[in-house]
């Protein structure tokens, strides 16, 4: 893999003009609402202190279950929406027979070299060559736990449309994926594709792939809607309060999909962490709760389980319906009763 070709490249022409006509987009870079600063807060020597000298268990000990879902997609969801968790925040999202795959990263590093960087801890439950035809392909922002070039090579070769944040296009196209595919969108933008409204809602992050590019594109939270489902995929986020605006403008969600590993409370406000992801959850208001962005790289100082495990505790002090499938298990979030803590299996 080529380091130089997976940091992607930069907007221009056409591309360009769009990304500096966002009302976000000042002194040649994209804003939050509020300021945010990515980096450390407070003294850095505790957690330099935590990096090297902790006891987390960062990775699990034993292998994770993986299932295999191609037997199950094969059949319709019987109420309309189902959700398999590939890994991390890759999902297969299904909307009355519509298919989404949500931040595909099938390549074995987050990283754009191929023999260093996080690995993932699990093999993925299946190839991307192995996912039954998709309608459409949501890249929250260009982050490599998120924009994946392995991942890109082989879309490339498809025909899926492909809905991104605003900027983000340009590493697509650079790769070799056509531009007519490629719908980029700012905040309050929408997308239609086929029977699915996509629309970008905020979120409190930020971006780049290499050292001189921060912030140049754009990030996103995203809610999917048809005309009976509504969903939300936060993306990367920190707490900000345009939750409370997405859940008083969209109303009910069916299913609410918030990241809530590789978090830290010296490192800002671009990660929503277990307690901030049920602060978050009640702020947009309503439907089953999926934690995602966990369990798969090793992208903090905690434990590897400690996300699903704190929120274990925390959702039955609240009855909070929170769903927590297997990798690869595809689940209908109406049909699940309660949550599996299967992590607790392989500790």
């Amino acid at each position: 893999m080529s380091a130089s070709r997976a940091l992607g490249t930069r907007s221009h022409g056409a591309r360009l003009e769009r990304v500096r006509a966002s009302r976000r987009f000042r002194d040649g870079v994209f804003h939050n609402t509020a300021p945010v600063k990515p980096g450390l807060k407070g003294n850095p020597l505790p957690l330099l202190g935590e990096f090297f000298f902790g006891d987390a268990q960062r990775e699990p000990r034993a292998a994770l279950p993986v299932v295999d879902p191609r037997s199950a997609w094969r059949q319709p969801a019987e109420t309309g929406l189902r959700v398999t968790w590939l890994g991390h925040s890759t999902l297969l999202l299904e909307l009355d027979g519509l298919r989404v795959l949500t931040d595909p990263v099938f390549g074995e590093r987050a990283s754009p070299l191929g023999f260093a960087g996080p690995r993932r801890f699990h093999p993925t439950p299946v190839r991307f060559d192995e996912l039954p035809p998709l309608d459409v392909v949501l890249i929250s922002h260009d982050h490599y736990d998120h924009l994946c070039w392995p991942t890109m090579q082989a879309l490339a070769r498809s025909a899926v449309p492909v809905v991104t944040s605003l900027g983000v296009g340009a590493h697509l196209e650079a790769w070799g994926i056509d531009a007519a595919r490629i719908t980029e969108l700012d905040w309050g933008d929408v997308a239609r594709v086929k029977g699915l409204t996509l629309t970008a809602t905020p979120a409190q992050h930020f971006s780049g792939r290499g050292l001189r590019d921060r912030n140049t594109t754009s990030w996103a939270s995203f809610v999917l809607e048809t005309e009976r489902r509504r969903v939300f995929f936060s993306g990367d986020t920190g707490l900000t309060d345009e939750f409370k605006d997405i859940g008083r403008r969209f109303g009910r969600f069916d299913l609410v999909m918030l990241e809530v590993g590789a978090f830290h409370e010296q490192w800002g406000d671009i990660h929503l962490g277990p307690h901030n992801a049920l602060a978050a959850y009640e702020m947009l208001g309503s439907g089953r709760f999926l934690p995602i962005h966990w369990g798969t790289f090793n992208l903090a100082l905690h434990a590897w389980d400690e996300p699903a495990e704190t929120l274990a505790a925390l959702v039955a002090e609240r009855s909070v319906p929170m769903l927590t499938p297997r990798l690869g298990h595809p689940v209908e979030p109406d049909r699940v009763e309660a949550f599996e803590p299967w992590w607790r299996k392989v500790r």
